[in-house]
């Protein structure tokens, strides 16, 4: 049988008559104290700039409403008129090499219309409407899908904004940042040095968010029956998106 080491032993026995003593003590006069230091490092002192950055774009996209309303003494008749005129509208819209995905009906209202003169309150007759959302690119064919509407039965035509793709925006709020960050950086090392402030470490960086026009070409307006005479040319002009940053450094 293997005996254990002397030394072992002595070691067991030193560990042994340490925490005897230190319970023996707490016994007689309580927990030991001890305290930790912590050390607040935050600074409140911070040296805020702001940046402005803008792009621009000429609209590649177009969106407009197309509607349909027609009176009859009959609701059935007034939804006949309505659905042949807009199915013409939507083949020929399709004919132009417009997606289905992008053609949607946003609005379909049948109300009665009544006679209120002599205190009268007679159903005259039956309004049936139907609305649909066109999105439309290039911009040249959005003038050909107006007058394609407006001569196949489109009595109501407007709501139109102009706007580039999902992608292509994306690339402008980009580049709008950059610009917006490097502005607002030029702007604090300036400030800096003119009042003699050190900045430190750059700690946070805000968006205060964006803004992307997408004006108007007109509100929806009844036309008169057969459309206008002439052709349509609609002109997006130059649209911009803007971004605000907001940089804070720690000052030395």
């Amino acid at each position: 049988m293997n005996k254990i080491p002397s030394s072992v032993k002595n070691t067991f026995l030193i560990v042994f008559f340490i925490f005897l003593f230190l319970y023996i003590f707490t016994k007689i006069f309580g927990p030991i104290p001890f305290s930790v230091n912590s050390i607040n490092t935050t600074k409140t002192d911070l040296f805020t700039s702001q940046g402005t950055g803008e792009a621009t774009v000429v609209p590649d996209t177009a969106l407009m409403s197309i509607g349909v309303t027609k009176n009859s003494l009959t609701i059935k008749t007034a939804q006949d008129q309505v659905n042949s005129s807009v199915n013409t509208i939507t083949q020929g819209l399709k004919d132009l090499g417009i997606d289905e995905k992008k053609i949607k009906t946003t609005n379909y209202s049948i109300h009665p219309n009544y006679d209120y003169s002599n205190d009268r309150n007679t159903i005259t007759d039956y309004s049936v409407t139907q609305n649909i959302r066109v999105e439309v690119s290039p911009i040249d064919r959005a003038n050909e899908a107006l007058d394609l509407a407006s001569t196949s039965g489109a009595n109501m035509i407007g709501d139109i904004q102009f706007r580039v793709n999902d992608k292509k925006r994306l690339e402008l709020e980009n580049t709008a940042r950059t610009d917006a960050i490097k502005k607002a950086k030029e702007k604090a090392n300036s400030i800096a040095q003119t009042a003699g402030i050190r900045l430190g470490k750059l700690i946070n960086v805000q968006e205060s968010g964006n803004a992307y026009p997408e004006p108007y070409y007109d509100s929806l307006r009844a036309l008169p029956a057969g459309g206008g005479s002439q052709k349509t040319e609609l002109q997006p002009g130059e649209s911009s998106i803007t971004v605000s940053v907001t940089l804070s450094y720690e000052t030395l």
